[in-house]
């Protein structure tokens, strides 16, 4: 579902349309509708917690609910044909039958051959494509755990603790914080943040985390990855926006 809540929270702190896109995972075109509908709706930020996306969803453009509820046609698993494709004698009129069968089993409206393989080439030219993104100097951090942990040697039992290393980079000048923790929990990896603004000397606008599971939901595959709630939770407190990498 749209993240109606988080597109009109970065509006309110002066995000441009092209990064709450980038943040939101939507489209520019998105992202102006839903603006200018909640304009026109006199809806802004701040929110009540009662006012979840499905809530807004129904204010804003009542077909969207009715949409979500299943009326659209079942879309391929794009990961699942892109592995599929690269055995010997696996063709797309292949998968597309077994896609139809899957429906049929599930009760589901399945594509026509013809939209299945658009959709397939719509994907395939998605992972091709390459931008250029510029960055200002201060704009961005990326953040994650770095590798293998490290190990610290107890000088009195000599016991190996594993130490777990926190790395903040800034995009643009490639300024470095690194910290270590005895575990990657939550509480090591919000402290770790907060330890990196007070080394750094401010907040940065965009903050890109990786795939770790302290900041990403994996919740069934790659298409429903979320942020984790007590980070984005941070993300609000600091006024930053989350550009997470899929």
């Amino acid at each position: 579902m749209t993240k109606y809540r988080e597109i009109l929270r970065l509006s309110s702190i002066g995000f441009s349309q092209q990064n709450i896109a980038y943040s939101c995972s939507v489209s520019k075109k998105t992202v102006n509708k839903v603006l200018k509908k909640a304009q026109e709706l006199k809806i802004s930020w701040p929110l009540s917690e009662t006012q979840t996306d499905a809530v807004l969803a129904e204010i804003l453009f009542p077909s969207a609910k009715s949409l979500s509820e299943g009326k659209n046609k079942r879309i391929p698993d794009f990961a699942h044909v892109r592995k599929e494709l690269l055995r010997n004698g696996v063709s797309k009129k292949l998968l597309w039958t077994e896609y139809m069968e899957e429906c049929r089993l599930n009760s589901e409206e399945p594509l026509m051959y013809s939209q299945f393989c658009y959709y397939i080439q719509q994907d395939e030219q998605k992972r091709r494509a390459t931008m250029h993104i510029n960055r200002r100097p201060g704009e961005q951090v990326e953040v994650d755990w770095a590798g293998d942990p490290a190990h610290i040697i107890d000088p009195d039992t000599g016991e190996i603790i594993n130490a777990y290393v926190f790395i903040g980079v800034m995009t643009y000048s490639q300024f470095t914080y690194a910290e270590a923790f005895i575990n990657e929990k939550q509480r090591a990896w919000i402290a770790a943040h907060v330890h990196m603004y007070e080394y750094f000397g401010g907040v940065a606008k965009i903050l890109v985390p990786d795939n770790c599971k302290t900041a990403v939901v994996h919740n069934g595959g790659w298409y429903n990855q979320q942020l984790n709630t007590v980070y984005h939770e941070m993300a609000e407190h600091y006024g930053t926006a989350m550009f997470s990498v899929k």
